[in-house]
């Protein structure tokens, strides 16, 4: 299986469990991998038969700029969800990374992963 990469999105979200959390957005980052097959596009050249990742990347950045998550796992499990709405995508890795959501770690992360039956 071909893969689409979307790295280091970086998105304001309002996420958090806590009630300082819940006062301001606070800064996280996505990462993407995307299965997909991408033998037509290889020869075609054309945006048709592959994923505009662009206007993928544009629905994810509004999904979750404008959520309410408590946790970063269900923002994971929205935009897994969403990537999945896509004809051509047939699996989807998601990391959401959340810098200084721990007093000692650099960030904390989740990765989650979702295929079509």
């Amino acid at each position: 299986m071909d893969r689409i990469f979307i790295n280091g999105l970086r998105v304001n979200a309002l996420i958090g469990c806590y009630p300082a959390e819940r006062e301001r957005r606070q800064g996280i980052t996505l990462d993407l991998e995307l299965g997909v097959d991408l033998s037509a596009a290889a020869v075609s050249d054309e945006l048709s038969d592959t994923v505009n990742y662009a206007e993928l990347e544009e629905r994810i950045h509004s999904l979750v700029s404008g959520s309410r998550f408590k946790l970063i796992e269900a923002l994971a499990g929205a935009v897994g969800r969403l990537a999945l709405e896509y004809e051509r995508i047939r699996f989807v890795r998601v990391r959401v990374d959340k810098p200084r959501a721990a007093k000692y770690a650099r960030s904390i992360a989740v990765e989650l992963e979702f295929h079509k039956e």
